[in-house]
């Protein structure tokens, strides 16, 4: 397989490494990168079935994002937010109107951040704040509702409520405040709504845990949960929204309006990290000066790559995309499912979560031997919760490119 030295004669992560062993990356390493495809240090291409975990929707140097980022560069890329600057404006406008029209609530306000850790902390913040001053609930009384398999990022208040034991285990104290109950069980999360909620948090497919979709009637009935209590719903898009389920919110599939949206990933183009908090105007504005806040967030370069994302996604060419070429993924992907090739297969709109057949002769033991073997075939993909592997190409991967590697999916299915 291949491996090699970075540019400046690195060592890729392993023996040797300085880097910390929080990851367990493939042994390739990446050296430049178009479209759909990247190249290593060897010179070997590889089809990227990945896209960064949907932050590269429209592919590695979408040359319409790389030229707003050039042209930013030129110009002014920080001013913090202790000044103004002539794109933080447009930004906030363009998303707000992209986004808004798909939430509830009749004015909408945005709050640009960094990470999509960082959209839901600021997120869980309004809630609460909102909570305390609008809904009435004690003081630090707060409860969010939340689900288990559920993935919002990897601070310390968000480990607090995950059921994933390697993301939890070790980094106690936990933060309270949490009521964790099934995913896609729209009664367990009325049951656990009560005078201390403030808001119920969800994903509205869950990315990480292997693209898991709920029932059809679940995301209506939370909504109307939410409305009968008068509490928030706070839908966490940052893999599943801009385009990769085959509209611009995973949560228009279900004609849901969340009150507030987490925003983040492919928001900053595969260029710089950028993400947002989409919502309601009256819930947004809790947030007065001091009470939050980043040196980063809403920065010039940011925002002139956000600006260009709202421009690819505004036309929704890419989303209708995403849902014809995803009908075809999803056509092969059953075809392997009918054969007895795989256990599983999930698929919304350009996403697939396929779960490794056990016991099948000739087939990988685990979703990391499944990734290894299509990386020996030049396919880039990454494995999630020990049998799965996750499948998010770039909306705009070409058909034929996406059937070859579909090919030697199949290939790798049965062939060490």
């Amino acid at each position: 397989m291949a491996t090699g030295a970075g540019a400046h004669g690195g060592t890729p992560a392993g023996v040797g490494s300085a880097l910390a062993p929080n990851y367990h990356p493939l042994p390739v390493t990446v050296a430049t990168a178009e479209g759909a495809w990247v190249t290593d240090t060897a010179g070997r291409r590889y089809l990227d079935l990945l896209s960064a975990y949907s932050a590269l929707n429209f592919g590695h140097r979408h040359p319409a994002l790389v030229a707003a980022a050039h042209a930013q560069l030129d110009r002014l890329t920080l001013t913090s937010r202790a000044f103004d600057h002539e794109l933080l404006e447009p930004f906030a406008q363009a998303l707000a109107g992209l986004v808004g029209p798909l939430l509830a609530g009749r004015s909408h306000l945005v709050l640009p951040m960094n990470t999509g850790a960082e959209a839901v902390e600021t997120a869980i913040k309004a809630s609460r704040k909102w909570g305390y001053e609008v809904r009435g609930v004690p003081a630090d009384r707060a409860t969010i509702v939340v689900a288990e398999g559920n993935f919002h990022g990897r601070t310390t208040t968000v480990v607090s409520f995950s059921t994933d034991p390697d993301a939890r285990r070790g980094f106690g104290p936990y933060t309270p405040g949490f009521v964790t109950v099934p995913y896609g069980d729209a009664d367990a999360v009325a049951r656990a709504v009560d005078a201390t909620t403030v808001a119920v948090l969800l994903e509205p497919v869950q990315g990480e845990q292997g693209v898991v979709v709920p029932p059809d009637d679940y995301l209506p009935a939370v909504r109307r949960v939410c409305d009968e209590a008068g509490v928030l719903l706070v839908a966490d898009e940052i893999q599943s929204g801009l385009g990769r389920t085959g509209s611009t919110l995973a949560c228009e599939r279900w004609d849901v309006r969340p009150d507030l949206v987490t925003l983040g990933k492919a928001l900053g183009g595969g260029i710089v990290p950028v993400s947002a908090v989409v919502g309601r105007a009256d819930v947004l504005e809790v947030l007065t000066p001091g009470t939050h806040g980043s040196t980063f967030g809403g920065n010039p370069l940011a925002c002139a790559v956000g600006l260009a994302v709202v421009d690819l996604l505004t036309p929704g060419t890419l989303q209708a995309r995403a849902r014809t070429v995803g009908e075809h993924l999803a056509g092969r992907l059953d075809v392997l499912l009918d054969r007895g090739l795989l256990h599983g297969v999930r698929t919304v709109g350009l996403w697939a979560g396929l779960d490794v057949a056990p016991g099948l002769t000739g087939g990988p033991a685990s979703g990391r031997e499944l990734c290894e073997r299509l990386l020996a075939r030049g396919v880039l993909a990454k494995d999630t919760h020990g049998a799965t592997v996750r499948l998010a190409p770039p909306l705009t991967v070409e058909v034929p490119d996406l059937d070859h590697a579909l090919d030697e999916l199949t290939t790798a299915l049965t062939t060490p």
